[in-house]
């Protein structure tokens, strides 16, 4: 698969996706990389850990999030995915379900668009996505958490998902499928996404998995999203045992050496770590 000027061989091994949130309220780390150059020191120290692409988001997600207007959150993403970019060579992605906010990222050098909402929010997506020709992550959402039999549900809400993207012209080799840990599920329903990733092979398409720090690691360890390391790096290792392509997470180095050894054991060991610093 590629990204931007990388192929990556996602059969044989597990990539990190390091997260870079520009935002005053996410739910771990709000407020911490607002300034243009703490983003960028903060993207430079997750490149020199590991980070195979950055992930820039400029709206929470968290539970209770407050809805950005497109001009405040294209003003949050542009100039840090510029800055990025014409400092390092790395790929960059833009968490976004906005088609306005997706098009003024790509405008500004992001090689892929991670939707939250799996191309149901925004019904224009799509077709930017299409237009540039770039990949994009598409992830499991629902309103409510209202399942008959929760995986065989999820697997078909993920069906329509790539129907909507077929029918816009994003080719096969461009899509990337996420489980949606913490977004419309229970406890219960997000530990299952996890225990039974293996299930979401299935639809034929490379699996992210991102469970960084979220709240079905804080219930399970009754701790703090500033606590959840040792619980992230659990699910990380699920993650490469079950074959994910991807892992988005905050804490790079420990992700990258837990990836490393979990590849060791199983014999799924990839081509190494990058070279992306200038």
């Amino acid at each position: 698969m590629r990204i931007g000027n990388r192929d990556f061989d996602v059969d044989k091994h597990t990539y990190i996706m390091g997260i870079l949130n520009v935002t005053p309220d996410s739910f771990s780390d709000g407020g911490k990389w607002n300034d243009e150059d703490a983003a960028l020191k903060h993207a430079e120290e997750m490149i020199e850990e590991g980070a195979d692409i950055i992930d820039i988001g400029g709206e929470s997600t968290r539970p209770g999030y407050t809805l950005l207007s497109d001009e405040e959150e294209i003003a949050r993403v542009v100039t840090v995915i510029q800055a990025v970019k014409s400092r390092f060579d790395i790929p960059v992605s833009v968490d976004t379900y906005k088609s306005h906010v997706a098009r003024a990222a790509l405008e500004a050098g992001a090689d892929l668009v991670n939707d939250i909402w799996g191309l149901k929010y925004d019904k224009e997506l799509a077709g930017v996505i299409a237009e540039y020709q770039v990949p994009c992550c598409l992830m499991h959402n629902r309103r409510e958490a209202d399942y008959q039999d929760f995986m065989e549900d999820m697997l078909q809400d993920l069906r329509e998902t790539i129907s909507i993207a077929k029918k816009a012209g994003i080719p096969d080799q461009n899509l990337i499928l996420d489980p949606g840990v913490g977004f419309g599920k229970t406890y219960e329903n997000n530990l299952e996404a996890i225990n039974r990733l293996e299930r979401m092979h299935e639809l034929g398409y490379p699996i992210l998995l991102g469970t960084s720090r979220k709240s079905v690691i804080g219930l399970a360890l009754d701790l703090p999203a500033s606590e959840r390391l040792e619980g992230t790096l659990a699910t990380t290792v699920m993650g490469v045992m079950k074959k994910a392509a991807f892992v988005r997470v905050h804490d790079i180095r420990a992700n990258a050496r837990i990836i490393k050894m979990t590849e060791a054991i199983t014999g799924r060991a990839g081509s190494g770590r990058n070279t992306w610093t200038k």
